[in-house]
This record gives C-alpha cells, sequence and structure tokens, in this order.
C-alpha cells in the first residue's frame, strides 16, 4: 500500500453536480483540494435529463452563480434552448430552464475543473475511510494509496451500493456504464457510523430521431430573450474559452401517451421490478415512473411527455415522462403506440436505480456529519434529488469544508435568504423518507426569494466568506448601486401626475420592451441601450408590482431572524426542561437544532414546547449570550 506524502486540506470524493461545485468553492477559498471521480471522462454527467433549471430549481442555478459557482455558466454554455418557465403567472415564480447539449456540458465542467488553482483531479474509487480514534483523516483507493486530508465531502450520488433494475435483470452499478461504490458504502457504516437508507429513481428510454414522426407532435420552440442563466458571461472570463453549443434554438416536442400505453402497462405490471417487492428504495413523489403514473392515476387515460433532445450533434432524444423499469421487451410496445414513435428505435433502454443514502438528520445546516464534524456530504447522498439540489449542496459543503480545515467557523444559509437555505433546513430538520424535491411553495419568502434577485440577494455574503472573487464582486457592487440610484430617481420623478415608480406598477412586474413603458425611458435616466441598463429595468419594474407584498413578508422575516438569533448550545440538555413531552424531547435530540427558529419547524414540537424552550434558555444561559 502506498502512501502519498502531501495531505490535502479537503477532498471531494464524487465528481457529480455536487462534487464539481464543492471542490471548486473549497479551491476558491483557497484551501488544497482534491478532487476524486471514478471516471475522469464522466465528470458532471448528466445521467438522466439533459436540462438544467425549472421550477425552483432554476432559482437554485441563480443562486449558485450569485455565490461564485459554476454550474450557470457551464449551463449558458452548453444551452441549445433556453425557456423562462411559469411567465404566466408573477415573477416570483418565474424559473429559467435550459436545455443543454449534455456532452458539451461535460466537458465544459472540466474545462473549468482542470485549471483551477488548489485543485487537483485523479482517477480512482475510494474504498476506504482512514480513521484516528473517531476522527476521519483521509481515504484509501483501489489503488490501495492513503491520501489524508484534514476535511472529506462525500458527493457520490447514486454510487453507493447501486443496483440497476432492467424488469427481472439487475445487477451492480452507480449508473449505466460506471461501477457501484460497494466498498465506500460499508465504509460509511462501519468507520464513522452513520445510518443509511435506500432510495430509487429512474431514467426514460432515449431514441433516435431519424425514427420519430414529428409531424404528430407539437413543437416546442426556445423564448426570444437575451435572458441566461450568469450574471457574470460578459464579466471575468476564464483563462480559457469553455466548449460551446453553437445552436441556441434546438426545438422540444410535446405528444401524449395513448389509452393503449396505458393497457399494455397494466397488463405487465407484474414484470416491474417494484411491484415485484424486488426494489428496496422508496422513489420520489413527484417523479413517479410510468407505471406509477397508469396505478396511481387510473382515470387519466393520457399522459403527457415531452421529446428533448440530447445535444446539438447527436441524433438522440430523452423523453420526458416516461421512466419506467418495466422489462425491454415491454418498452418497445410502450413507446410504439404513442403517436410519432410508431417506428421509433430505441437507442438505450429505461431503468430504474436504488442506492444508499446518509438520513440527513445526522447532519447540520453546515452540511457536516454532527459526529464527525471534518466530514460533509452533498447532493443525492443526503436524499435530494436533481442536478441543481445536488449542486447547491455541494457548494456550501465545500465552502464549509474549507473553512473548518483552516480553524474558522462554518456559516449557514438562512431560510429566508436562498432556496438553497431552505432547502437544506428542510433536509436536516424534516423526516427524509423519499427523494427530496424542491418547489417554490417550499419556500415561505418566495417574493423575495427569486430567481432575478439572486445577486441582491447573496453576492454580498458570497464575497465576504470567500466565494465571489474581486472582479465579479465590483461588477456586482456597480449593477447594485446604480439600481440603488434608479430606484430612488423613479420615486421622484413625477409622470402624469404621479411618481414614475407609481407609474411602474401598472405593467404588473413583466417589462420586455421600452415600449411598453408607462413614460419616457431617457426622461427618467433609465438606460435601454445596455444589457445592465434593461435589466435595472426589469428589476424595478418587478419591485415596484410587490412593493405592498414585501411589507407584510419582511414583518414575517424579522420574526424569524429573532428566532434564529437566538442560539441552542450542541450540549443543551433538553431532559431538563419540565413539560416538553416525549416525543419532542425525542425529536429535539434526534435533530439537534442549531437555532429556535430551526427547533420550531421540527415536525412534532408545538409552539407551546417552542416557548418553553426559549424560557429555558433564557434561564440556564442568560439571554444576553444568546442573542447576537
Amino acid at each position: 500500500m502506498s502512501e502519498k506524502n502531501e495531505k490535502y486540506a479537503v477532498i471531494v470524493i464524487g465528481a457529480g453536480h455536487a462534487g464539481c461545485e464543492a471542490a471548486l468553492a473549497a479551491a476558491r477559498l483557497g484551501s488544497r483540494t482534491l478532487l476524486i471521480t471514478i471516471n475522469m471522462d464522466h465528470i458532471a454527467q448528466m445521467s438522466c435529463n439533459p436540462a438544467v433549471g425549472g421550477i425552483a430549481k432554476g432559482q437554485v442555478v441563480r443562486e449558485i452563480d450569485a455565490l461564485g459557482g459554476y454550474q450557470g455558466i457551464v449551463t449558458d454554455a452548453a444551452a441549445i434552448q433556453f425557456r423562462m418557465l411559469n411567465r404566466a403567472k408573477g415573477p416570483a415564480v418565474w424559473s429559467p430552464r435550459a436545455q443543454c447539449d449534455k456532452s458539451c456540458y461535460q466537458r465544459a465542467m472540466k474545462a473549468v475543473l482542470e485549471p483551477c488553482p488548489n485543485l487537483d483531479i485523479i482517477q480512482a474509487e475510494v474504498t476506504d475511510i482512514m480513521m484516528e480514534g473517531a476522527k476521519a483523516t483521509g481515504v484509501i483507493t483501489n489503488f490501495s494509496d492513503k491520501i489524508y486530508a484534514d476535511c472529506l465531502v462525500f458527493t457520490t450520488g447514486t454510487f453507493l451500493s447501486g443496483k440497476l433494475h432492467y424488469g427481472n435483470i439487475n445487477f451492480s452499478g452507480g449508473r449505466a456504464g460506471d461501477p457501484a461504490a460497494n466498498l465506500l458504502a460499508a465504509a460509511l457504516q462501519g468507520r464513522l457510523k452513520i445510518r443509511l437508507g435506500r432510495l430509487k429513481t429512474g431514467t426514460p428510454p432515449r431514441i433516435l430521431a431519424k425514427t420519430i414522426d414529428f409531424s404528430k407532435m407539437q413543437r416546442q420552440d426556445a423564448d426570444l430573450q437575451e435572458e441566461q442563466f450568469s450574471f457574470w458571461n460578459d464579466i471575468a472570463p476564464l483563462p480559457s474559452p469553455l466548449p460551446r453549443a453553437t445552436r441556441k434554438d434546438l426545438p422540444c416536442y410535446l405528444v401524449y401517451s395513448t389509452a393503449e400505453t396505458n393497457r399494455i402497462v397494466r397488463e405487465n405490471i407484474h414484470q416491474a421490478p417494484l411491484y415485484q417487492g424486488r426494489i428496496e428504495g422508496i422513489g420520489t413523489r413527484y417523479c413517479p415512473s410510468f407505471e406509477d403514473k397508469v396505478v396511481r392515476f387510473e382515470h387519466h387515460p393520457r399522459h403527457l411527455l415531452f421529446l428533448e433532445p440530447e445535444g446539438e450533434f447527436t441524433q438522440e432524444y430523452y423523453i420526458n415522462g416516461i421512466s419506467t423499469s418495466l422489462p425491454v421487451e415491454v418498452q418497445v410496445p410502450m413507446l410504439h403506440s404513442i403517436p410519432g414513435l410508431e417506428n421509433a428505435v430505441l437507442s438505450r433502454y429505461a431503468y430504474a436505480i436504488e442506492y444508499d443514502f446518509i438520513f440527513p438528520d445526522q447532519l447540520n445546516r453546515s452540511l457536516a456529519l454532527k459526529k464527525h464534524p471534518n466530514v460533509f456530504s452533498a447532493g443525492q447522498i443526503n436524499g435530494t434529488s436533481g442536478y441543481e439540489e445536488a449542486a447547491g449542496q455541494g457548494l456550501i459543503a465545500g465552502m464549509n469544508a474549507a473553512k473548518f480545515a483552516a480553524g474558522r467557523e462554518t456559516v449557514e444559509l438562512a431560510r429566508d435568504s436562498s432556496y438553497i437555505g431552505v432547502m437544506i433546513d428542510d433536509l436536516v430538520t424534516k423526516d427524509i423518507i423519499e427523494p427530496y424535491r424542491l418547489f417554490t411553495s417550499r419556500a415561505e419568502y418566495r417574493l423575495r426569494l427569486r430567481q432575478d434577485n439572486a445577486d441582491l440577494r447573496l453576492s454580498e455574503f458570497a464575497y465576504r466568506n470567500g466565494l465571489l472573487p474581486e472582479e465579479k464582486y465590483r461588477a456586482f457592487a456597480v449593477y447594485r448601486d446604480k439600481l440603488e440610484q434608479t430606484v430612488n430617481i423613479l420615486r421622484t420623478e413625477k409622470t402624469g401626475g404621479r411618481t414614475a415608480w407609481e407609474a411602474l406598477k401598472q405593467l404588473k412586474g413583466n417589462f420586455t420592451d421600452p415600449a411598453s413603458l408607462p413614460f419616457s425611458a431617457e426622461s427618467a435616466g433609465l438606460d435601454v441601450t445596455s444589457r445592465m441598463g434593461r435589466r435595472i429595468i426589469r428589476q424595478a419594474v418587478i419591485a415596484a408590482h410587490y412593493e405592498g407584498y414585501f411589507d407584510r413578508e419582511d414583518a414575517s422575516i424579522v420574526k424569524l431572524r429573532k428566532l434564529e438569533s437566538w442560539k441552542i448550545p450542541a450540549s443543551f440538555n433538553y431532559d431538563e426542561i419540565a413539560g416538553l413531552r416525549a416525543e419532542a424531547k425525542l425529536k429535539l435530540k434526534k435533530t439537534a437544532p442549531t437555532t429556535l427558529a430551526q427547533a420550531g419547524r421540527i415536525d412534532g414540537v408545538t409552539p407551546a414546547e417552542l416557548a418553553l424552550l426559549q424560557v429555558h434558555l433564557t434561564r440556564s444561559i442568560g439571554r444576553g449570550k444568546n442573542r447576537e
């Protein structure tokens, strides 16, 4: 067994979407970082749908970008179609989504990682964890290399004891084409003594374009607008240009399954491994397999499907909405029963995958394990689903690992600051028994947590914590100050007997054309000729629209922040509080909340018990020591 002489501050295990952002964040903070992946050619692979963003997910990508991360930048490079979802609703729930060239996405993220200062990348499988007493000190690879580190970040996706199911056929694998990480799953349990559960997800078949009759489908084109994911595309360019997709207007297609599709599924449901009891893992409620749809929604004779191109230079299409684990011989007639797919050739069969995950109640909001404060985890290993949720967690875990390795205090994102903060708080506070998926409805303060203002919410935090480089921060400050100046002018400039600010409210938050402004742009000092100027106008229009609602939401945020300011020590003894029910004590000890606000969000803790806890904190520790 060889022993590497060098020691890293942070080792990230797994180079999916969580691992990439974790490694880049740790490196940006100056930590000597190692990223270990089973396959260097599969870094940032889009294992399921070739798209980034969507409802709530698009907000997360914008937040990652505001925090100095790279998912938005790489998505813009690889995008072959961009759309803003929910435009028929209010701006608070507008969500950007980009169809990507999945091969270009991989290559672009690899091009970001490889030249990154402070970051090394190696191809190996982590098979064991080194310990000194109860402390993790490094990892052992399948090459018997011992590599030491101050902190470990596990971002293993679906690889822990992964098993693929194609009907009655099943075999070990982390995803199609990659091996499972069986030895690492055993090490997490054996070395770190953490509880693992079992979850399930799946992916649909892919088909060849030349065998599709698109004339029987509804075409869905890209939005004609200047929107992109990243705020920084024209600022602080990377050392070398990223690989880019040249076509940005590739269409998707909509089609419905048929009653015949449902009949084929019902007649073969006994061959589905989930209904045979062959799958132990619990699947996601919000992205069910097609056979689940047929069984659970039997009153629906058809289901909407989306055909999405997998790239600019490939003929493969992804069929969104028909994930299945039925046998391959059943998948063919299923697809042939759909209009336009009568002669479709399946290039890749659909499958289900089950895998181990860490019950996230074992984490705190820094994404460190409570038992092992120098060990962090992010992504599907924490029970989430989606590239975006994974990347958001990865960035926070990587940042905090670097901070811990440097002897600095870790930080948390509050629920009122970001969707990432909402997600992490939900994960560590709620009972996660199925794959977690973000929705705008999970955020109490979604009027504030919009996709258009992620930099205004988070870039100051990112700069203070070393995530956002100076050049980007200066550009952000110019935008922020110009926006503030513009809003002040609009509040004082009169037009038609009212202020320009009041006049903006008639647009109801939606600005698309300078001609739609209820006054002259020049008279109000608005710049419609530059991209930043148009963005400032859009931001002002949305802020004016929601102004009255902000006042009510802000009052709720003030109450939340007061409760967040009450810190609960890790050593706090809940058994000493008379009046707490046994259920509340059990859940408080299990979750170990760090603040009074988090304690109040635990299922089974009543407002009366929260008041008891607050009184006890005041008496036993002293209010002054617990208020910031």
